[in-house]
């Protein structure tokens, strides 16, 4: 996908003076080759760091080599003050990982200790302050440190990314939608930039794009893309000259910034002026790697750009919008699957018509009901509609609070292969004790309406990524298994 950073990898390997340094140097070489066997390329330092003049020597090679995500390994104890100066002075996110003891008869000449060492450098990282990714078990053979290296590639390419994100924004968000108002604090924290305009610069520069000679050919290309499903016809040159003016806005905007997501407004005004609603449009820039909000939800654009990071796939976003009903759950839903789910467990994610064609069990281009009851149907054409593809599912956010403390929510799930019977890009999930998770998280936490949704179990390495990029343990919430009770709900069951 476009609109997201490679990582390069590089891998060094650090010793202590009164281990053995072969130790370290054939441990290291173990785990390049299960790494680049399994998993692709990943930069391997000649030099082994025992002291602060072999760090900088270190530090120059990865440089050199161009990596922009480091692994320090303890192939021993490890210097516990060289190593952490590595992870301090390297530009970029590091991983600290120890190796395992590898046979019973070597553990006098080849014992590492790193499992000891692995102490020391959490206590020295703590004490200078910095945050290294430090994995669930960090201690392995060859084989589970390059599983884990590989962990870490998704979540470094978070932090890499969002180091050199730009947020850009069209408009007030809508009245009474206010929860989709947050400070925008926590962003500046994260390393985002944020530009926010005018719907007036928008519809300017929308404006001076008519006529633009580009736009038969991303009419083609959408008819192409819709093929049956081009219910309005109609309307595709002016969804052409709007995809075009977002995509300029990009490149005339993204200043010193390497990627861009967009916070877009869709109404009140947005139909009757520029004659048409964005959500096919939006549709279409996720699918290329580009995530666009509805609402001037710049969180939940944020949200998204994460999920996109870490599945390496489109995402969508979604209303977590209305409940199931009971004669559909008992027809459709009620033991028909490997969970057992209770109507609490269900609920349907609706939006307009953001989500891309892909994630689309079949999709048409038709107008937006809820808009089309107070407004001429031919400025409600713009919607992507269908039922979204069955599988797997994870629902998520990052948000800031109204006085701006970061915070975020994951929970796993599946869309269900049951007909909606209703509009929109909708879709049924499925989340176990969704209910309690509904009433204790979503409702006890302020979190808005707006969900992300990536469409692939990716809980453990969202957890992971938000934890590395600053939001604390305690506000990282998940939907809680029947005997986990929240702090808020009560003890005495109905």
């Amino acid at each position: 996908m476009e609109n997201m950073p490679e990582v390069k990898l590089g891998i060094v390997a650090v010793s202590r003076d009164c281990f053995p340094m072969s130790l370290s140097i054939s441990r290291r070489k173990a785990v390049v080759a299960e790494y680049t066997k399994t998993y692709g390329e990943i930069f391997e330092c000649e030099t082994t760091v025992e002291n602060e003049v072999d760090m900088r020597k270190a530090l120059a090679e990865v440089n050199a080599a161009g990596c922009n995500a480091l692994v320090v390994f303890l192939g021993n104890f490890g210097p516990e003050s060289s190593e952490i100066l590595l992870v301090k002075e390297f530009q970029g996110p590091s991983m600290v990982v120890a190796a395992a003891e590898e046979a019973g008869d070597r553990l006098c000449d080849d014992r590492g200790d790193a499992y000891c060492g692995m102490l020391n450098a959490s206590y020295n990282l703590y004490l200078r302050n910095l945050k290294a990714y430090i994995p669930e078990y960090p201690v392995g053979t060859a084989d589970e440190i390059a599983d884990m290296i590989n962990d870490f590639k998704t979540i470094a390419r978070v932090k890499i990314a969002l180091s050199d994100l730009k947020i850009i924004g069209f408009g007030p968000r809508p009245q009474d939608f206010l929860a989709c108002n947050a400070p925008i604090k926590q962003l500046y924290n994260l390393g985002i930039e944020i530009e926010e305009n005018s719907e007036l610069d928008l519809f300017e520069a929308f404006n001076k794009h008519a006529g633009d000679e580009r736009i038969p050919g991303v009419v083609a290309d959408m008819a192409e893309e819709l093929g049956a499903g081009n219910k309005k016809p109609e309307v595709l040159e002016k969804l052409a000259q709007y995809e075009l003016t977002l995509l300029d806005w990009i490149e005339a905007h993204k200043g010193s910034r390497s990627y861009v997501v967009i916070a877009g407004k869709c109404w009140p005004a947005f139909q009757t002026q520029f004659g048409f609603v964005p959500c096919y449009v939006n549709s279409r820039l996720a699918k290329r790697g580009i995530p666009v909000s509805c609402e001037v939800d710049i969180y939940g654009a944020l949200s998204e750009y994460i999920g996109q990071l870490v599945s390496d796939d489109a995402v969508t976003l979604l209303d977590i919008n209305n409940s199931v009903p009971r004669d559909m759950f008992e027809s459709d839903i009620k033991g028909k699957f490997d969970y057992d789910y209770t109507i609490k467990d269900v609920f349907m994610g609706f939006h307009c018509g953001n989500t891309c064609t892909t994630k689309l069990s079949s999709h048409e281009m038709k107008y937006q009901k809820i808009m089309a009851r107070t407004l001429p149907v031919e400025v409600t054409n713009g919607t992507l509609e269908g039922d979204l593809i069955p599988g797997h599912a994870t629902v998520y956010r990052i948000q800031s609070t109204s006085d701006a403390k970061l915070r975020a929510y994951v929970a796993e799930g599946e869309i269900l292969p049951v007909a909606t019977r209703s509009f929109g890009g909708i879709g049924i999930f499925a989340i176990p004790e969704m209910g309690r998770f509904y009433r204790h998280v979503l409702v006890e936490k302020n979190y808005p309406h707006h969900a992300a949704i990536a469409f692939h179990h990716c809980g453990r390495l969202l957890f992971e990524a938000f934890k590395f990029i600053g939001v604390e343990l305690d506000e990282i919430e998940y939907n809680r298994p029947a005997g986990d009770r929240y702090p808020s709900e009560n003890p005495f069951k109905a």
